[in-house]
């Protein structure tokens, strides 16, 4: 490979903190988001694609991204996701035996400015002691006073609705018409890798807009109904949040994952807060407190719901906890067929600790 001589690059956060970097390829321009950090070792493609991520500037902890290049069967949704990437080693040269392709060029294909040659390990360490915020990467380096006023007018996380930009506009289809199940789904950013979960246990699977109403729900005449994954705050979903208070009132099976959990907890008035920093990677510990047991699981999240609230809610029990912090990892109501995640048991990327959570879904449908 030529020696190639790249921009020079900056991310500069909201506090005014500058860290320094080069653009990935030829790539030049300036993005804006919150910044966050995600420590898994794989599935680099999988993340980039993830609806939950919407909007925000991606830190890879793992030294090297780039390097096992891209697959058409490895993305989550159409396109990526990310606001932008910031890595330590961007690699060029990608070696895979299917790989189809460079990261490089599917970035380019995507329109997405990444910057790497960053210190990721000080860029990570000051995240966590302050906090994640939103943050600007750009090539424009001779531009700060500049990127400080845009950086000013980008809204915070907290109370931002961003389900509505990667839902379906129009409901859509998945699986065998003949399946044995049908269910409901309502799209607030979901993950393609739920709905093969779904359709792989034999349900056929229709897919709603983000705003869809209950009777649009139950015209498909569904067996179950499911919340998904989705980037945002959860409290401006006001809409979801009605839909599941009426498939709870009527006592019909439903499972939510990640932002379709945290609706689940504000339609039974428990709040949901924004962390000082979310989880998000594939080694994070929970523990099932009906079983006992242990799971390492795929994370992605900012926003977690209330422990104290939930514990004190007398129709709710707090079935799973994260071992780091002892925050919510899912819930289930005492006396309807109702229960949700915090996590993403269908990992992609990740471990598969989890997936009997599908399986519970159809056990679920099956005594309903």
């Amino acid at each position: 490979m030529k020696y190639q001589k790249r921009q020079k690059a900056i991310i500069l956060l909201a506090d005014g903190t500058i860290f320094y970097g080069k653009a990935v390829g030829n790539k030049q321009g300036t993005a804006f988001g919150e910044v966050c950090f995600n420590t898994g070792m794989t599935g680099y493609q999988e993340i980039f694609t993830d609806p939950s991520y919407y909007g925000q500037l991606m830190v890879a902890t793992n030294a090297h991204i780039g390097n096992y290049g891209v697959n058409a069967d490895e993305v989550e949704s159409d396109s990526i996701k990310i606001a932008g990437l910031i890595c330590k080693n961007f690699s060029y040269v990608y070696s895979r035996v299917d790989a189809e392709g460079s990261l490089e060029s599917f970035l380019d294909k995507n329109n997405l400015l990444a910057i790497s040659d960053v210190d990721t390990r000080a860029l990570v360490s000051y995240i966590r002691d302050n906090g994640a915020m939103n943050a600007v990467i750009s090539t424009d380096v001779d531009n700060i006073e500049g990127l400080k006023k845009q950086l000013l007018e980008v809204p915070d996380m907290d109370g931002l609705e961003l389900a509505s930009q990667v839902s379906t506009k129009e409901p859509y289809f998945v699986g065998n018409e003949n399946a044995t199940y049908k269910i409901s789904v309502l799209d607030l950013g979901i993950k393609k890798n739920i709905l093969r979960n779904l359709a792989k246990r034999d349900a056929y699977i229709k897919v709603f807009p983000y705003n869809a109403t209950f009777e649009d729900l139950e015209a498909f005449k569904p067996d179950g109904y499911f919340l998904s994954n989705g980037p945002g705050d959860p409290e401006p979903l006001v809409e979801a949040q009605a839909l599941a208070k009426e498939i709870i009132k009527r006592d019909l099976p439903l499972f939510g994952i990640c932002l379709g959990h945290q609706v689940i907890a504000l339609a039974n008035g428990v709040s949901t807060y924004k962390m000082h920093n979310g989880h998000r990677g594939i080694n994070h510990p929970v523990k099932n407190l009906m079983t006992g047991k242990g799971e390492i699981t795929s994370q992605n999240h900012g926003f977690a719901v209330n422990r104290e609230e939930a514990e004190a809610h007398p129709d709710l029990k707090v079935t799973h906890v994260h071992l780091n912090d002892h925050t919510v990892a899912g819930l289930a109501m005492k006396n309807k067929n109702c229960f949700s995640v915090q996590y993403h048991p269908e990992a992609s990327p990740g471990p598969h600790d989890a997936s009997y959570l599908f399986d519970q879904f159809i056990e679920n449908i099956k005594k309903n």
